[in-house]
């Protein structure tokens, strides 16, 4: 698996940057991508190429936006022979509680766009070099309880565009299960703030009375379940929507705010 090359969108931060931090440790070329904020991008490399010693390449471009991707996927070949994981992070989240009605059309596109569109834009471009090889793993980010596409008040465009990408995700995984390739959604719980980056062992004796286990969740729960996802021997789970929200019933939670 060392020799596999693994992209993450949005690697830069969050959840994205523990995903990032896990397959360098496992010794995998990586591939960052990231959208602004070169200074910090450029430190962040220099960062893990020093801890983990191993192939690793920042990627700027905006997967929103259909020719940002065919750039990048170009600049990417010069680099690589082909991506074999491809982990979709990346997508806008509007944390303002607000109406579908309230929605322009620039901020509803803007959403959908950036966690469903993006996943086609960038998908389609990756998936030909991994037919060849007869091997891929693709995973994508969900929420609690999406593959029954549950309402969820005040988040009408971000459900409405993960709803549709679950269901992706699964014609994903029918298309492309003769070409080796298995795609899985994975469902982040209210994982916030530092612990975003945080790796699990950072947690113990954190106490959270509204998570049922009783502890905050981390970006390295997250990180847990695509590093398995994407093994060689994972290859009998596809089209799977998995939570990862330590029991908490999260649109209960924003529904009753």
């Amino acid at each position: 698996m060392k020799d596999k090359v693994v992209l993450i969108t949005g690697g830069s931060k969050g959840i994205g940057r523990r995903t990032v931090e896990e397959f360098s440790k496992q010794g995998y070329t990586v591939i960052l991508n990231y959208r602004q904020n070169d200074a910090f991008v450029e430190e962040l490399v220099s960062e893990l190429k020093e801890k983990y010693h191993n192939n690793f390449f920042p990627i700027k471009g905006d997967i929103s936006v259909p020719e940002e991707c065919e750039r990048m996927v170009v600049e990417m070949w010069s680099k690589v022979e082909s991506v074999d994981i491809l982990v979709h992070n990346a997508g806008p989240y509007v944390k303002e509680r607000k109406s579908f009605a309230d929605y322009s059309p620039e901020e509803w596109n803007y959403i959908v766009n950036g966690n469903l569109n993006s996943v086609f834009y960038l998908s389609r471009l990756i998936v030909p070099k991994m037919r060849e090889k007869k091997w891929g793993r693709i995973i994508t980010f969900g929420y609690d309880r999406v593959e029954s596409a549950p309402g969820w008040i005040y988040r009408s465009a971000f459900a409405a565009a993960k709803a549709g990408l679950a269901s992706f995700t699964k014609t994903i995984a029918i298309e492309e299960a003769q070409n080796g390739i298995t795609a899985n959604m994975v469902c982040p719980g209210d994982i916030v703030g530092e612990w975003k980056e945080a790796d699990i062992t950072s947690v113990k004796g954190h106490y959270d009375p509204l998570t049922p286990v009783g502890r905050p969740g981390t970006g390295g729960d997250l990180a847990r379940i695509i590093s398995f996802l994407c093994q060689e021997e994972s290859d009998f789970i596809t089209g799977a929507v998995i939570p990862v929200t330590g029991g908490k019933d999260v649109l209960g939670k924003v529904f009753h705010e």
